[in-house]
């Protein structure tokens, strides 16, 4: 029963205090003014009693800022943030905070940074144009249009394979980007951002002087000064020639990140005929004659390509489909030797034709042979089997040949306009020896022909 009493008194002192608090908070309530701590980042300025004092200083250096870095958006470097806070008496500490607040605010560039593993590249004003520099870049290497044709291209889509299809445009690293806000005076523009990535990084390395090379090739070769690259190496004295197999240290930019093309395409490419020889003896030593011409096939070739940049790292055919045979060409080569020995029967020189002028007593002096001019042909022919003993310019006689028919007999041929044989060269009956014409003491085109036996004059009239 005692129990039972003292915790029913327990009960009632703990709702009488709460009463008490209760009335005790309405009261403290109605006492409070609110104020607003404000920080920038995560330092603090101070307090206001109206937070719109601090907004409006926020959006005053904001837009000034707007206007001083037109095309960009601005925004704070550090954000503002208002903590506010209930207290009985407040000081009024708004034109100390405002001013401080003035004071401390930043405002820059809202950028997108590219980035190729944790180095910067560059900052531009927006994704977008982020994003058309990484494509600007790629167009250093492969089409607009063909690129533009690979990023609507669905991802599981077969291109079809043309003349020259570019199947996929990657970047051998990740050009990420970041939002972030910086000072409006590091902004770069787009043509930079591509510079950048192009340029990429200054690397050294070592350059094995080759015969001949001097230090302004090797200079030039790397894109810096002479000064650079004595810098680079102190050992080096300028007056002093290099040494081949020298090595020296140089500076080259390589890019920070490479664009990897993959094409495939259609080409059509000729297979070639083959030829074959048969050897006939209805045919003279030297003589060759087309017996079946031939004909070169056709072939499509599906052929890939990978570059790395404007070098190609791999090639090769993907298939080949024949799209017309090659045709052999047979050609018959002679073998019947010419016979250098004459027959002694001499026959007509010349392409009918007829004598102008014959053998004898003329203009005051003996004329050793025969002319003959108004032919159908100019071509000269030999008049027996032999070998060319003369062949060339001879004074008086103009161009001329002698061919020696190795039985006692030899015949002269003269003015001719052009030779066709060579001194050696074994000639058959009827062959051509050249063109008729008028060079040395000639009055006009002709043939002027002469037979001698055994070293005496004979007369042409005699033998043909």
């Amino acid at each position: 029963m005692k129990e039972t009493t003292g915790l029913w008194k327990k009960a009632s002192a703990i709702a009488l205090l709460a009463v008490s608090l209760s009335f005790g908070t309405v009261y403290a309530e109605d006492s409070l003014k609110t104020v607003y701590h404000v920080y920038v980042g995560d330092k603090h300025m101070g307090t206001v009693t109206q937070k719109e004092k601090a907004e409006e200083i926020v959006d005053q250096n904001l837009k000034q800022a707007q206007g001083e870095h037109e095309g960009y958006d601005v925004e704070l470097l550090e954000d503002v943030s208002y903590v506010p806070e209930k207290v009985f008496s407040p000081e009024d500490q708004t034109e100390d905070t405002v001013q401080k607040l003035e004071e401390s605010i930043e405002v820059g560039a809202a950028a997108v940074e590219l980035t190729v593993e944790d180095e910067t590249v560059a900052f531009l004003p927006s994704e977008k144009e982020a994003d058309e520099a990484v494509r600007s870049y790629k167009e250093q290497y492969v089409d607009a249009g063909d690129l533009k044709e690979v990023e609507e291209r669905e991802q599981d889509e077969e291109p079809e394979i043309k003349d020259s299809t570019i199947i996929d445009v990657e970047l051998s690293e990740e050009v990420s980007q970041k939002e972030r806000v910086i000072d409006a005076d590091d902004m770069d523009e787009m043509d930079e951002a591509v510079a950048s990535l192009e340029e990429g990084t200054l690397n050294e390395k070592v350059h094995t002087v080759e015969d001949g090379e001097v230090l302004g090739d090797i200079a030039s070769r790397y894109d810096i000064s002479e000064d650079e690259l004595l810098e680079l190496n102190q050992d080096i004295d300028k007056d002093e020639s290099l040494q081949v197999d020298q090595e020296i240290q140089v500076t080259e930019t390589e890019p920070l990140t490479d664009v990897l093309v993959k094409e495939e395409g259609i080409k059509k490419e000729t297979i070639p005929h083959e030829t074959e020889v048969v050897e006939t003896d209805e045919l003279l030593k030297g003589e060759k004659e087309t017996k079946e011409e031939g004909k070169d096939g056709e072939k499509e070739v599906h052929y890939y390509k990978d570059k790395r940049n404007d070098r190609t790292t791999d090639e090769g055919t993907v298939e080949e489909t024949e799209r017309s045979e090659p045709k052999k060409e047979i050609v018959l080569k002679g073998t019947k030797e010419i016979p250098s020995k004459g027959t002694g029967d001499f026959e007509w020189p010349a392409v009918d034709g007829s004598i102008t002028s014959k053998q004898g007593e003329r203009w005051g002096s003996f004329h050793k042979g025969i002319d003959i001019a108004g032919v159908k042909d100019r071509t000269i022919k030999a008049a027996d089997n032999g070998e060319v003993v003369e062949a060339g310019n001879s004074g008086a006689y103009g161009n001329k040949v002698v061919v020696d028919h190795n039985n006692g007999y030899e015949t002269t041929y003269a003015h001719l306009e052009s030779i066709d044989v060579e001194v050696g060269d074994t000639v058959e009956k009827g062959s051509s020896l050249g063109d008729m014409g008028s060079t040395g003491r000639s009055t006009g085109v002709h043939l002027h022909f002469e037979i001698h036996k055994n070293g005496s004059l004979e007369n042409p009239l005699d033998h043909i």
